[in-house]
């Protein structure tokens, strides 16, 4: 597990994946995290709890940690807004969707482990950032870029919008949750666009 490729199982060579398993066993990862927390989530709880052997397990994943990750920072489960002609509206659905991922119960137990567990193999780190939310990076960064003329540095500035909302709703979600979250994303939103226009 100590590389980009290893950690995403569906790079794997082998047989078609059975979506049904694939869906129970991320399913029931989600709800170990929020029942039992980091440390009990095991691969054998969670297939005992998905009702499936351990080797299918590991056929997809080469461990805990990349079935955790895949669990609450895969895109399988990532809903995108659509894209309207208000970009400060579209912004505070951005940071709504963000903020709503991250204070799952699952995420909020999973975030502390897999940092703990990260400190013996500090490659992860750059690991899961390359991999996270990949088709969300893509598609902020496309509904920043067609709301800045063609001359401005426009991917830059999503870049920088991307990685402040992940910092911003991280340190929110797993802190407070989603108490007041609708001033929260709000004010986020207020920051955000402010960036955008000052890069046009």
């Amino acid at each position: 597990m100590t590389s980009t490729d290893s950690a995403n199982p569906r790079s794997a060579a082998g047989r078609p994946r059975d979506a049904q398993i694939d869906r129970a066993v991320l399913d029931a990862t989600r709800e170990l995290l929020a029942e039992v927390g980091y440390q009990d989530t095991s691969i054998t709880a969670v297939a005992r709890r998905a009702n499936v052997g351990t080797a299918p397990i590991y056929r997809r994943w080469p461990g805990k940690e990349a079935l955790i990750e895949d669990a609450v920072f895969g895109s399988e489960n990532l809903w995108l807004p659509a894209e309207t002609d208000d970009l400060h509206a579209d912004l505070i659905e951005w940071v709504r969707i963000f903020l709503a991922r991250i204070a799952e119960p699952s995420t909020r137990a999973a975030i502390p482990g897999l940092i703990s567990a990260y400190h013996s193999e500090p490659d992860r780190y750059r690991a899961l950032h390359d991999r996270a939310d990949l088709p969300a990076r893509q598609a902020l960064t496309a509904r920043i870029r067609s709301a800045m003329p063609a001359d401005a540095d426009g991917t830059a500035t999503a870049d920088l919008v991307f990685e402040i909302l992940v910092a911003r709703t991280l340190l929110r979600g797993l802190t407070h949750g989603t108490d007041d979250a609708e001033t929260f994303c709000a004010r986020t939103a207020d920051a955000l666009l402010a960036l955008i226009r000052a890069a046009t």
